[in-house]
């Protein structure tokens, strides 16, 4: 389970930093149409959203099978066709973002992201942020909740690339 979890985490990171790569400077800033964010501020609301931090903060033991929520996070973020809204906290700036400003903090969130999964016991439960509507989440879950959330906004990017250069 844990090897599939790092390649996952591995893919997931290729994935989301090969497709913002894939935008100019310009494009990185451009709106892609009404309502939506530009490319750079999916990357800042990542950068915002996703952090290693979490994972190396406090902890207790977990009094439930510690992959509970690992379904259903998978389930509703992978669900492209539902939209979400995304807490105040975490809704990017307006820019304009630097591609290599967003993509190098990118890159370094996603190593120490792969480093906590390979390392730490994931069975345990993060006590310093609940998920909003989900609560307390162990390692596995948040490196999971990480994983999805990652890739509904990699398919977000791949729509507004899309869209620009149409």
């Amino acid at each position: 389970m844990a090897t599939e979890l790092n390649t996952e985490i591995k893919e997931t990171q290729t994935a989301l930093l090969q497709t913002l790569n894939a935008f100019s400077e310009e494009q990185l800033n451009k709106i892609p149409f009404e309502g939506s964010w530009t490319a750079g501020q999916v990357g800042e609301h990542l950068i915002k959203a996703v952090s290693a931090g979490l994972l190396y903060g406090n902890t207790t033991e977990t009094e439930r099978p510690p992959d509970v929520m690992v379904k259903p996070l998978r389930d509703q973020f992978l669900d492209f066709n539902t939209k979400m809204k995304a807490p105040d906290f975490i809704i990017p700036s307006d820019g304009p973002h630097e591609k290599q400003r967003l993509t190098g903090k990118l890159e370094k969130i996603w190593e120490e992201i792969a480093e906590a999964g390979s390392t730490l016991d994931l069975t345990k439960t993060c006590l310093d942020f609940e998920l909003p509507g989900a609560g307390h989440l162990t390692r596995l879950e948040w490196l999971n909740f990480m994983i999805v959330h990652t890739k509904r906004h990699t398919h977000q990017l791949n729509n507004i690339y899309k869209a620009i250069t149409a």
